[in-house]
């Protein structure tokens, strides 16, 4: 969502609010923080996780569930039972059209969104995939302002991550079409909007990488070395330490956005379906046809890729700047021009630079569960839905997925799976259960040092 829909919403009528929303599920209640910042997460954390603002029963947690790395995908909303907000438009008449297309929604995990206002809902749309939200402290800041959303443009007012939840409740939380604050939904209040912002910067990591790391796999250091190499892979130029901020040899300038031809890719999975798939213009209206740049360390667990969820594999998103769509691109041009050719990596190469993007992942979600597990043995319980402990347990599946996926380091994945049995056996059993959590972390850190010096 833009600063259009800000505008748009004026016009129809209703006023802004502020998008808190719940992860599924998630019933905490640990004491209250007395650190003022830690207290401010904290309620954010709570809206973030349970608060609908008067709507129609979604809250941010619907679309960005804890238990699925902060978005979705058709694997996990097949996981979902039909009563679920995320499926309105199927139970709630005044939501039935145009609001959101269920078979995308459950096939390819497309969410309908009018970046362009809602005087034409039937044609104005476009369809995109669910960013994660992990990260963003580090992600959005650029000298052209903030960067929020898919076309770097998701907060509408002063466009802002604080505001960014005022637009998602006016598109997605709503009663009706209509979109009426004070009857659609209710506004948050300005201490909420706060508190949001705090929550969603508190998430993931809260420093960038510092590439090259001392790897210990073959295929994913040479990945490292081709992602680096500004004569060959080239990433690093728009993914500075697969991050989300460019840096073109003078130094970071920060988030910035590009056309790189995502939407002329043939064969678009969604539009093989004969349903109505407008193209998407990206930033501004009428929009420039550029996207915002997503940080890379956590996406080899966070598919699909694009934002319009074009392909389903880390693989194939590295693949995708071989073809014509991107190397034809505005931005591949000018990559091309700067550097004397485009980028032409051969399928061992794309393997390669894949193997490094699924290792770093795996590395995030080791020192995440560790983080976790640490907690939950300060705090004592989680056996909650959303705790600290299952969060662990589902942080230390997901490292080991993104290996066996591609058949990268056993040993490692043996580690993990130790680490993620003896965190189940503390979350069903209270005996022994800080000796099964210090288990846990010493089969995480054997894990990450099969991975990396």
């Amino acid at each position: 969502m833009g600063h259009r829909l800000f505008r748009a919403a004026l016009a129809a009528g209703g006023l802004l609010a502020v998008a808190g929303a719940t992860l599924v599920g998630c019933d905490t209640t640990p004491p209250a923080p007395t650190d003022p910042q830690a207290a401010l997460v904290a309620k954010g954390r709570r809206l973030f996780f349970e608060e609908t603002f008067g709507g129609n029963g979604r809250t941010c947690g619907t679309c960005h569930p804890a238990e699925n790395n902060l978005t979705i995908d058709a694997r996990f909303i097949a996981t979902l039972p039909p009563t679920d907000p995320l499926f309105v438009a199927e139970f709630v008449p005044a939501l039935a059209r145009n609001f959101e297309n269920p078979r995308l929604m459950r096939e390819f995990g497309l969410i309908q969104e009018n970046l362009d206002g809602f005087d034409d809902l039937a044609n104005r749309f476009v369809m995109r995939g669910v960013p994660h939200t992990l990260g963003l402290r580090l992600s959005i800041a650029s000298p052209q302002g903030p960067r929020t959303g898919w076309s770097g443009d998701g907060a509408p007012g002063d466009g802002s991550l604080r505001s960014f939840a005022t637009g998602a409740v006016i598109q997605h939380f709503t009663k009706t079409l209509e979109r009426v604050a004070g009857v659609d939904f209710r506004l948050p209040t300005p201490d909420e909007l706060d508190a949001l912002e705090a929550f969603q910067l508190s998430l993931g990591r809260q420093q960038e990488l510092r590439l090259p790391l001392p790897l210990k796999g073959t295929v994913a250091t040479r990945g490292q070395a081709i992602f680096l190499d500004n004569r060959l892979g080239k990433c690093n130029f728009c993914h500075e330490n697969a991050g989300a901020n460019a840096n073109f040899g003078a130094g970071s300038i920060g988030n910035q956005n590009f056309d790189t031809g995502v939407e002329n890719l043939p064969d678009h999975p969604a539009r093989l379906t004969g349903q109505k798939v407008p193209a998407d213009d990206g930033l501004g209206i009428p929009g420039d046809k550029t996207f915002n740049t997503p940080p890379l360390v956590e996406a080899a667990d966070t598919p699909p890729f694009f934002h319009n969820n074009a392909v389903a594999t880390i693989e194939a998103a590295v693949a995708f700047y071989n073809g014509d769509s991107f190397n034809n691109s505005p931005a591949g041009r000018v990559l091309a021009g700067a550097t004397g050719s485009g980028i032409k990596l051969d399928a061992t190469q794309v393997q390669a630079v894949a193997s490094f993007l699924r290792v770093i992942n795996a590395l995030e979600n080791i020192r995440q569960a560790t983080e976790l597990l640490q907690t939950a043995r300060k705090a004592g319980g989680g056996r909650e839905p959303g705790s600290p402990l299952r969060q662990a347990i589902a942080e230390t599946g997901q490292a080991a997925r993104v290996l066996v996926e591609a058949d990268l380091h056993p040993a490692a994945v043996a580690h993990l799976e130790r680490a993620r049995a003896a965190a189940r056996r503390a979350l069903h059993g209270w005996v022994a259960r800080d000796k099964r959590l210090d288990d846990a972390v010493a089969a995480l850190a054997a894990a990450r040092g099969e991975l990396v010096q």
